[in-house]
């Protein structure tokens, strides 16, 4: 039996690449809808060889819908999210605002899938999955096989973001201000709160009081809740000039012993992983490496003499696939192949 699939966002940078990889990883889908809001209705998308026409969001009958897939922010998911899972609809949401909910699982199929079995037979549940920041899902994709071998108690990760985590606002001002760069214009700042071409901000999201910033904030308490919460974090995000590909450099503390070679091994064994760790010039994963990729890509990875049990390494993921649409359709997978739908109705 084949799913019938709803796509909220569908127009956006991340629904459109949740189309793609529906149709390249031949999702069991016997109908796929592209929903968004009324001013994008009738805006023609593409889905592998078909052409799907965006239907309005507001008016659109849900009626035997199985998934939910939403990535149309937080305000779209707060209003809609608990509607459709009052329907019996698996919503898998991509906001921000379901994540840090006690009710409402925080996925990475690699890492915690096992929730999934718990949350579906739980006849209270709310029928709302949550999707991490782009930023968190490569990150406990890399640390998962490590934490399981020698017990992570503190991280220290700075993000480098590419500008495609800005959504289609933040593609366009990198692209504009370099091309008037090259004629000599003055750079026009708009999404970002300063130059973003041949620049880096230190700067994603708002400012909170303890001077983190919200999406520093987002990984810290993601990693907790998807990994361990015993974990100790601290992150700095930052945004660079690069269209598509997000980058980490990660300093790692264990509980106990653990070696750059069995560190390499055991990532090399991971799902979801691809090791690309040579010792020299070009010998390690760059963003547009990634580009395109499903694979969470580690290298750089040796031993922090600073400390007892210490790693460094360097993560590299397409934010827009593993980071976003990609881990939201791995988990309509995997309640799939664990027979969690068939729940649903016991439920």
């Amino acid at each position: 039996m084949g799913y019938r699939v709803a796509v909220i966002g569908a127009t956006g940078n991340v629904g459109r690449e949740v189309l793609n990889i529906l149709a390249e990883r031949k999702f069991p889908a016997d109908e796929v809808i592209a929903l968004a809001s009324s001013r994008s209705t009738g805006r023609e998308i593409s889905f592998g060889d078909k052409i799907l026409k965006a239907k309005n969001l507001d008016d659109y009958d849900f009626k035997g819908v199985d998934f939910a897939i939403m990535s149309a922010g937080s305000e779209i998911s707060k209003t809609w999210a608990p509607k459709l899972g009052a329907m019996g609809i698996i919503v898998i949401d991509n906001s921000s605002f379901w994540r840090y909910h006690s009710d409402v699982p925080l996925i990475v199929p690699e890492v915690n899938a096992h929730v999934l079995d718990g949350y579906m037979a739980n006849p209270k549940r709310n029928n709302i999955i949550a999707n991490p920041n782009c930023s968190t899902a490569q990150l406990v994709v890399a640390l998962k096989p490590l934490h399981d071998f020698a017990k992570i108690t503190r991280i220290v990760v700075s993000t480098y973001q590419s500008v495609s985590g800005a959504g289609k606002e933040g593609v366009d001002e990198l692209w504009n201000q370099t091309k008037g760069i090259f004629v000599n214009d003055t750079a026009t700042v708009g999404k970002f709160p300063k130059q973003i071409a041949f620049n880096v901000i230190p700067h994603i999201d708002v400012f909170m009081e303890d001077g983190y910033t919200k999406e520093e904030w987002k990984v810290l308490a993601e990693t907790k809740k998807i990994l361990d919460p015993k974990i100790r974090v601290t992150c700095t995000a930052v945004r660079v000039p690069v269209f598509v590909g997000h980058s980490e450099a990660v300093n790692i503390e264990f509980e106990n012993p653990i070696s750059a070679d069995e560190a390499r091994d055991l990532l090399r064994e991971a799902p979801g992983i691809s090791v690309l760790d040579k010792r020299e010039p070009g010998g390690y994963a760059t963003p547009i490496d990634a580009v395109g990729e499903y694979d969470t890509f580690v290298s750089r990875i040796r031993e922090d003499n600073t400390v007892e049990n210490g790693l460094a390494i360097w993560v590299v993921s397409d934010n827009l696939r593993k980071g976003a649409a990609l881990n939201a359709i791995q988990i309509a997978e995997t309640l799939i192949e664990r027979g969690l739908m068939d729940k649903r109705a016991a439920a």
